[in-house]
């Protein structure tokens, strides 16, 4: 008999905060080691599971993108829901497509010069091609109460819910075992999560939908609440600083090549970086607005700072989640393992 590994969060309540499913990680050499397909992987912890589950395979030598075109390392390629063992035939699995390197989609989709830069010849995944789905709107999987939506960074229990929101460099710290904040999404993330890009097959949008500077969700000063009251489980902000910076160092410049969101816009502020101020419609700069990052504000000088002090800063210069708690993951991570015949 072979054996499969994974990690999950249980269903519960981590410092007060609501998981209202179980959340599973599946790293595709694993799934690969126990000599069985993905979607036998997703079956099999779906039957060693009880209740309502997301369950999502990462392929940590792949690249994904951030919903603000930030590159970063490790991807999900396929997602799944289950509940009571069961996954839906028809809704319960979606596979993330490939994105075949060109230069033509670097022209396209200009954040992408951080895939030539740092990350040549890699595997890139982001969300799935719509022509795959059957659910025609959601890039979503669903069985019964689990539903596994936006490209598996936001799971909710269809019968009381309860969500949560799953940033995928949280997940990869899940998986990696470092430091997660977890707490409320609050206002900074809610604007932050409409500043998308266009991209093909995005893990939102499949299609290049909302450019760099433009708000998907256009609502005013509602967008700091529209996701402000629910648990998120994200990356340590030095994490999210890291990656961000590289993307600016990569030559990709807020609301040009990267989304306008609080915390990109922080980022650069203070390394000194150019922000496309000018690119930034009125419907983002409201939201943005409401949250204090006004033109002023953009415009306002300040002393430069360095990459390492940014860093050791960071919980203090980015602005992040509300009543969060810093975590290392291994403490809310329990890693399975599995006999497949």
């Amino acid at each position: 008999m072979a054996a499969l590994r994974y990690k999950i969060i249980p269903k519960g309540v981590i410092d007060g905060k609501v998981i209202p499913l179980n959340v599973v990680f599946v790293l595709k050499k694993d799934v690969d080691a126990a000599g069985i397909t993905d979607d036998r992987a997703i079956h099999e912890i779906a039957k060693n599971t009880q209740g309502a589950s997301g369950i999502s395979i990462f392929d940590m030598d792949a690249v994904t993108t951030t919903s603000d075109g930030i590159m970063i390392d490790g991807a999900i390629i396929k997602m799944g829901a289950a509940d009571n063992g069961l996954v839906n035939p028809d809704f319960g699995i979606l596979a993330m497509a490939e994105i075949p390197y060109s230069d033509q989609i670097v022209e396209e989709e200009p954040h992408l010069i951080q895939w030539k830069k740092s990350y040549s010849g890699r595997k890139l995944f982001r969300g799935p091609d719509p022509s795959e789905k059957i659910i025609p709107v959601h890039n979503v999987v669903i069985s019964g109460r689990a539903a596994n939506n936006n490209s598996a960074t936001e799971m909710m229990d269809i019968v009381t819910m309860e969500e949560i929101l799953l940033p995928i460099l949280g997940q990869m710290q899940c998986i990696t075992g470092g430091d997660v904040l977890v707490g409320m999404t609050g206002e900074m993330i809610s604007v932050g999560i409409g500043m998308t890009i266009a991209e093909k097959f995005g893990r939102v949008f499949p299609t290049r939908q909302f450019k760099a500077g433009e708000s998907a969700h256009d609502c005013g000063i509602y967008a700091k609440t529209l996701k402000k009251d629910i648990p998120c489980i994200v990356a340590e902000k030095r994490v999210l600083a890291d990656y961000t910076m590289k993307a600016i160092e990569n030559g990709c410049v807020p609301a040009r090549e990267l989304g306008c969101s609080p915390v990109v816009l922080c980022v650069a502020k203070h390394m000194g970086a150019e922000i496309d101020v000018g690119r930034i419609t009125a419907g983002a700069q409201a939201e943005l607005d409401a949250v204090g990052i006004t033109r002023e504000f953009l415009a306002e000088k300040i002393p430069a700072l360095s990459r390492e002090e940014i860093l050791r800063r960071a919980d203090e210069l980015l602005p992040g989640v509300e009543n969060a708690k810093k975590i290392n993951a291994k403490e809310i991570v329990l890693e399975k393992e599995i006999s497949v015949g």
